[in-house]
């Protein structure tokens, strides 16, 4: 017996304001859901985004009052269909913002959200770095969602360098992990692959990894390459270089397949380390 599950993710661009970030995804979404999937997943910042320099300044809204989660709310309602909304600017307070991923019902109901934890504070090259931090509040929990499907672990972008937030949540029982990103296209060349297929070898889960793609107004470019690689390390699907959708269909008893045949998630040790120093010999 199967659990058969057909998901899709929207390759976005990353657009300047709300009303554009919409438009772009919309017909993207009305083509996935139209394919059958069941869960559509979004980039990060896919409410919209732009970059000041080494700042980023996507557009941001109270959650109440968000234009593009109600929007996308509403179409998870009208379709019925469930979205795994990547991440979207939330208002914080003292005039900063949230990096928040969401997760909505095939009624448009939220059944949870998770906050960046590791945020973008970088130095790619002596011309192009980044500082998330200096207008983002990075959150202190990790987050599975428990959908009819499966267990959906989310993160977001950055977060894929850390691999001990992917333990946790593969031990916490996540099946799938969810890693939308904007990646950057310098990183994303030299990185984005490798790491996708890591994290899902490592921990056995189906990796899903929707990423905006095109020029970032004011800035440089998002990677694109949005990818769904197997609990076995192989990329079922890339969506390459263009805006469009990305299509495939899960088994998740592959998850339950692949722990057991490397069932590393139960080998975990704990250590300490110790510094050796240069010993005399006599």
């Amino acid at each position: 017996m199967t659990r058969p599950l057909k998901i899709a993710c929207l390759q976005t661009r990353p657009m300047p304001d709300f009303d554009s970030a919409i438009a772009d995804a919309m017909p993207l979404a009305k083509a996935a859901a139209k394919a059958g999937a069941h869960i559509l997943f979004l980039p990060e910042y896919c409410g919209g985004l732009r970059e000041d320099g080494p700042v980023l300044v996507p557009p941001s809204a109270p959650e109440a009052e968000h234009p593009v989660l109600a929007k996308l709310s509403s179409f998870a309602s009208d379709n019925g269909v469930w979205i795994s909304v990547g991440s979207i600017a939330v208002s914080g307070p003292n005039d900063k913002i949230l990096n928040r991923g969401y997760m909505l019902d095939d009624q448009g109901n939220i059944r949870g959200h998770y906050d960046k934890i590791n945020l973008f504070d970088v130095q790619i090259t002596e011309n192009e770095g980044y500082r998330e931090s200096a207008r983002v509040i990075p959150g202190r929990e990790a987050t599975v969602f428990d959908t009819p499907f499966g267990q959906i672990g989310h993160s977001i972008c950055y977060d894929l360098r850390f691999p001990q937030l992917y333990r946790a949540l593969a031990q916490a029982g996540a099946e799938i992990l969810c890693i939308p990103a904007a990646f950057n296209n310098i990183t994303g060349q030299a990185h984005w692959h490798v790491l996708n297929r890591a994290r899902a070898i490592e921990n056995g889960a189906y990796v899903v990894s929707a990423c905006a793609i095109g020029p970032i107004e004011g800035g440089t470019e998002a990677y694109g390459h949005s990818l769904i690689v197997d609990p076995w390390g192989e990329v079922l699907a890339d969506g390459g270089e263009e805006p469009g959708i990305v299509l495939a269909t899960l088994d998740l008893d592959k998850v339950a397949e692949a722990r057991a045949r490397i069932p590393s998630l139960r080998h975990d040790r704990t250590f300490s380390i110790k510094q050796e120093h240069q010993r005399n010999i006599a």
